[in-house]
């Protein structure tokens, strides 16, 4: 989705070093919520936390706040959930089996 003629960032951006990409055993991923910090960000943070353990997946998880960080995504309604540099769910707190499917869908 993009916004405002937002540019697309690379892994090598800078980004004040907040970026965290972890080497799995499928190969890297990496995964950010956006969001305020508000009991509804938290709660997709936690879910997502689940399903990465359920999965097997040894990701760091990346709590974005910064409004700035957040608007370049083009994402308008939090919270959002970002994988691999992608907006794939934004505006709702999604349930642990929400981000499972997902996260099967990205990973291929």
């Amino acid at each position: 989705m993009t916004l405002f003629g937002k540019l697309k960032k690379s892994e090598s951006s800078e980004n004040n070093g907040n970026t965290e990409t972890v080497q799995t055993g499928n190969g890297a991923a990496s995964v950010k919520v956006l969001g305020s910090g508000c009991a509804k960000c938290n709660a997709l943070e936690k879910a997502v936390r689940e399903a990465l353990a359920e999965l097997g997946m040894d990701t760091q998880v990346e709590h974005v706040t910064d409004f700035a960080q957040i608007a370049a995504f083009g994402v308008m309604s939090t919270p959002a959930l970002v994988v691999d540099g992608k907006v794939v769910s934004f505006g709702r707190v999604l349930t642990k089996d929400a981000v499972i499917t997902i996260l099967k869908k990205v990973r291929g």
